[in-house]
């Protein structure tokens, strides 16, 4: 099951309920901003203990629509990639840290 932002918030709220929900939810706002900014200059975002943000550029071909055979023009892009932290790893995989 994925998360939503709107559930996130929830339970940070149940965690921490001295602070107002208006400014936990500017507060994720920042966060994500900040990390889709970063991104969008092809910086690198890495957060100690969960991973990296980087992107990569996806060069232009020449590709096939699947339904009729058709080549088709796809232009260059950038594709988010992200890489777990070796702590996040383990946790995952419980092994002893």
């Amino acid at each position: 099951m994925a998360i939503v932002k709107s559930k996130l918030l929830r339970q940070i709220y149940q965690n921490y309920p001295n602070f107002l929900k208006k400014d936990l939810k500017k507060f994720t706002e920042i966060i994500i901003g900040e990390i889709k900014r970063s991104l969008k200059r092809g910086d690198r975002v890495e957060l100690r203990g969960f991973g990296i943000f980087f992107t990569n550029i996806q060069k232009a071909r020449i590709s096939r629509n699947p339904k009729t055979g058709e080549k088709v023009h796809t232009p260059e892009k950038k594709t988010i990639h992200f890489k777990m932290a070796k702590d996040l790893f383990n946790k995952l995989n419980n092994e002893k840290e």
